[in-house]
């Protein structure tokens, strides 16, 4: 994982989350930080802002979206395919 996109990733998470970025690691899910589906949206919104991305519409259904969100760590690896250009996958980072 790209470093400078995990601590913004792990940032738009905690945020939403009302928790410190410190306190999340790869392998936590959204469930487990209490993010509901508006929280979701609001997730995918920032992260489509902070680096200019576009998240596939169905992203929290990743065998038809292949964007990943099963996990922080797979959110930051799908994030990290957008922005460099590649398409997403549902490769757990």
């Amino acid at each position: 994982m790209r470093p400078d996109v995990q601590d913004q990733v792990f940032s738009i998470i905690a945020r939403e989350a009302l928790r410190e970025p410190s306190e999340l690691s790869p392998e936590m899910t959204l469930d487990e930080l209490g993010l509901d589906s508006l929280g979701l949206v609001e997730v995918i919104f920032a992260i489509e802002e902070a680096f200019d991305v576009s998240v596939p519409f169905n992203a929290n259904e990743p065998a038809a979206s292949q964007f990943d969100m099963s996990s922080v760590g797979a959110i930051v690896g799908a994030v990290e395919r957008l922005v460099s250009g590649g398409k997403p996958s549902t490769a757990v980072a």
